[in-house]
């Protein structure tokens, strides 16, 4: 199964505060960020780096740019929850939206909205807190794919294994970074032990 889990023990610790049910939305909220500056530095570790000269007040010094444009794309509505955190890190990211609910029924995606920045030579981050079915990150994926995009990475927090796998069967060139991998999916797909419905925790609406 090809996943990154990013195990740092402060991913750990951060992600036991996300999953205790008494965690208010405040604390939600910025628990998830400062786990999403972990999970971002494991996601951007293979960026490409453009070598040039910088002067320090000493001296000319080799020094690193990232070689290509970031582009984020937030899957609506729990990714917001990982906006904050990249645009921290990446001031200069561009950032798309993806607007999909899931059907509670058949846990097919719905599309709703969806509005995307020029994807020629960038590294795009599709921003999916909670990877459970794949369909929603799938179609993501399908849809960045088809603005241009070549460089993906999924940033999640939890993951099913029968998310991860339904991802590498239909996009085995994107990489997946999660806090965890969980044992599966509830009969209402929900992640189990996962840590409820991300978007309700994160804005308060039970």
């Amino acid at each position: 199964m090809d996943i990154t889990v990013v195990e740092h023990p402060l991913a750990r610790h951060y992600l036991t505060i996300l999953r205790d049910k008494d965690t208010a939305p405040e604390s939600f909220r910025e628990t998830t960020r400062r786990l999403c500056y972990l999970l971002l530095t494991e996601a951007t570790a293979r960026t490409p780096l453009a070598e040039g000269t910088v002067t320090t007040p000493l001296a000319d010094t080799p020094g690193y740019r990232l070689a290509h444009q970031m582009v984020a794309v937030p899957v609506l509505r729990a990714g917001l929850g990982l906006l904050d955190a990249v645009l921290d890190l990446l001031p200069d990211v561009k950032v798309g939206y993806a607007g999909v609910a899931r059907d509670e029924e058949t846990a097919l995606p719905q599309e709703y909205y969806y509005k995307i920045p020029d994807l020629s030579d960038s590294q795009v981050l599709i921003l999916e807190p909670m990877l459970a079915t794949g369909g929603s990150l799938s179609w993501a994926i399908e849809k960045v794919k088809g603005s241009g995009a070549t460089d993906i990475t999924a940033i999640c927090v939890v993951a099913a294994p029968e998310g991860v796998k339904r991802i590498n069967n239909d996009h085995p060139d994107v990489r997946i970074v999660a806090a965890g991998l969980d044992e599966g999916l509830n009969d209402h797909f929900y992640i189990v032990p996962g840590l409820g419905d991300m978007g309700d925790r994160l804005f308060g609406t039970y």
